[in-house]
């Protein structure tokens, strides 16, 4: 059974998306095949592939993904190929014809585990560091965080208009602004493999570290860029606004970012404006697909802290 949100999403790319899901069954018996495994039951939370749980020949449980048309894995097939298991879920096939990849199973997310944001952020932040040292690709074949700041200029200043300015307009100036310096800022010689959406939902229990006190954890769905480590802590920047309004916001948020540089020794100036752009953007994006009220309290929070 598709997910309706999958169901949905692939709907709306027109006969392309129908016949994706028309051929959808006859895809998966061709995968499982090839890669000799099983394919298991459906599982939900996405919605731009269909995920099931799958088992392998040889006993190992797995993830079996199937992007919808429209939705690209090169950049997350190329992360997991050169993380080799290390921060990120293993990647064990790829079909790039066929949009599809298997993926070693994870235990619960991290959203799942209804823990308080700063221990949130401290194992976000532990990932991280494991995440940043797998070398970058030879080759310029990932965006760079160059290119991310210059995108999300541009869509921070089309959207809005699109929405019908839903937020001062000194808002959008300084997310402008922001991202105008870190696409100055950076500097190929310091650049790493970043994650690119490093949030709760991402992160999973490594199954090969069971107990508590050992417990650790891996990255899903990577976007794969090559750029500075603040554009990482970027997202949990931008996250649990809601914990923010309940106090000082501008105060709040520059204790955030002075913990997430605690933790990585990434310079707080860089995060700040990082996420900044990405509250500013994310804020947006959540209004033009219909989340207005989260969206709202994005762009809430980026007032305050305009003069933090």
């Amino acid at each position: 059974m598709v997910p309706s949100a999958v169901r949905q999403k692939a709907a709306a790319r027109g006969a392309e998306g129908t016949r994706w899901l028309r051929g959808l069954g006859g895809v998966i018996e061709q995968l499982e095949h090839d890669w000799d495994v099983v394919v298991g039951a459906t599982l939900h939370g996405g919605s731009e592939s269909y995920v099931a749980a799958a088992t392998t020949g040889d006993g190992v449980e797995a993830i079996i993904k199937i992007a919808i048309p429209g939705n690209d894995l090169a950049g997350e097939a190329t992360t997991l190929r050169l993380a080799k298991g290390h921060g990120y879920a293993r990647l064990l096939e790829h079909d790039a014809a066929r949009q599809a990849m298997l993926q070693e199973r994870l235990g619960a997310s991290l959203a799942e585990l209804d823990l308080p944001s700063n221990l949130q952020i401290e194992i976000i932040c532990a990932t991280l560091r494991r995440a940043w040292q797998i070398p970058p690709p030879a080759s310029a074949s990932l965006p760079s965080g160059a290119d991310k700041a210059r995108w999300l200029a541009q869509f921070i200043a089309a959207t809005w208009e699109e929405l019908n300015r839903p937020c001062a307009e000194r808002i959008i100036e300084q997310a402008l602004s922001f991202a105008e310096v870190r696409r100055s800022a950076f500097d190929p010689e310091t650049a790493v493999l970043v994650h690119g959406e490093a949030h709760a939902h991402n992160t999973f229990r490594d199954l090969q570290y069971r107990s508590t006190a050992g417990a650790r954890f891996k990255f899903i769905d990577p976007d794969g860029l090559f750029a500075e480590r603040a554009y990482d802590l970027a997202i949990p920047m931008r996250e649990w606004s809601s914990e923010l309004l309940e106090g000082d916001p501008a105060r709040l948020g520059r204790e955030r970012s002075g913990l997430l540089a605690h933790l990585t020794g990434v310079d707080t100036q860089a995060i700040w404006e990082w996420g900044f752009v990405e509250r500013v953007s994310t804020g947006l994006l959540c209004m033009q697909v219909g989340a207005e009220h989260v969206g709202r309290q994005m762009l809430e929070v980026a007032h305050h802290w305009l003069h933090p």
